[in-house]
């Protein structure tokens, strides 16, 4: 997030005149609606605001959203994300990225975007799978899928975006699906934290890999698959009948009933958003076995890459004059007379 002053914008604002093109039904049409709604309420302003995207259908982001933009190179974002931070930090950027062009192709450059905490949003449209290239598996399918690629189900075993990020060195980790009412406050929570804020987002690919998510994102099972996580409050859900507590013997988180909502009886744990190994923990919780844990799961800014680095440049800076002509002098030079030229040879 950048200080900067709120001005007044509406979600027309900050809708392009682009023809918005996903396939009917896709997730990413409900997280666009969720950027566009919450960017007035932060006070956001388009002339100060870049999306910056790789390859994939996430990564046709820009041309929906009335600022800057760059669609990118394939997994390729941060590196053109860290240069526009660098150049200036003034810009609020947001790295818009899919499980394939984020975690394959591009996931070294997404680890050290992470490690070196630029201060950025990137949200992770996760639908475990590659759309764009008609449905092959991806980094984060589940075993078993069955795709192009895999036709006898996939054999690999899927990475956990969130767990990935925290082992780079992220100091932000959260989780929204598409569709969902709370989106908008994670993004939110996103923008306001001091360095680099990784989101993933379960979406729902309507072509390749149809309903993924159903088993824990449909009104029907909410309650009771999903977990939603707010700092200072119990890990409760169903309707607050069962939550989470801490084994302490094994070191693992276990489900308990809760009787007449009496959590601290039976060991319930209070979400604590700095809490770095209670976030691993629940970022790697079985999804059969365990509700989805969402919103924000760990926050805990240090000081960002680029105020470090700016400021390491300012103190070199100190009591110096600009002089290129002086720093290209510097060091072994020579200058070459006409006259010292001898004749040319194979003329």
């Amino acid at each position: 997030m950048n200080e900067m002053t709120a001005i007044k914008t509406t979600l027309k604002d900050w809708e392009s005149d682009q023809e918005v093109r996903w396939c009917p039904g896709c997730g990413d049409y409900a997280i666009l609606k969720a950027v566009q709604r919450t960017l007035p309420e932060l006070g956001a302003d388009p002339a100060k605001t870049v999306f910056v995207s790789g390859i994939g259908c996430s990564s046709r982001f820009p041309y929906y959203v009335s600022s800057y933009g760059f669609h990118t190179i394939h997994g390729r974002a941060p590196a053109f994300a860290t240069g526009l931070k660098l150049a200036n930090p003034e810009l609020d950027v947001w790295l818009v990225t899919g499980d394939g062009d984020g975690m394959s192709i591009g996931g070294n450059h997404t680890m050290h975007f992470l490690r070196r905490n630029i201060n950025s949003q990137i949200l992770l449209f996760n639908n475990e799978i590659y759309g764009l290239t008609k449905g092959q598996y991806s980094p984060t399918s589940r075993e078993g899928t069955s795709s192009p690629t895999t036709p006898l189900g996939s054999v690999d075993r899927p990475m956990q975006p969130c767990a990935f990020a925290l082992g780079a060195g992220a100091r932000f980790i959260a989780r929204g699906f598409d569709t969902s009412k709370n989106l908008g406050e994670v993004l939110k929570a996103a923008h306001a934290h001091q360095g680099a804020a990784f989101v993933e987002i379960f979406q729902n690919c309507i072509v390749y890999n149809k309903d993924r998510f159903a088993d824990f994102t449909e009104k029907a099972v909410a309650d009771t698959r999903q977990l939603w996580l707010k700092d200072g409050e119990p890990m409760l859900f169903n309707k607050g009948t069962q939550g989470l507590r801490l084994n302490t013997d094994h070191l693992h988180l276990e489900i308990v009933d809760v009787v007449d909502g009496d959590w601290q009886a039976v060991g319930v744990l209070v979400h604590d958003v700095k809490n770095r190994s209670i976030a691993h923990m629940l970022v790697e919780l079985p999804m059969a076995l365990f509700p989805v844990a969402l919103g924000v799961i760990y926050d805990d800014p240090r000081p960002t890459y680029e105020s470090a680095l700016l400021g390491q440049d300012a103190v070199a800076r100190e009591g110096k004059v600009a002089n290129l002509a002086k720093l290209l002098a510097k060091g072994q030079t020579w200058t070459v007379q006409p006259e010292d030229q001898g004749p040319l040879s194979g003329v």
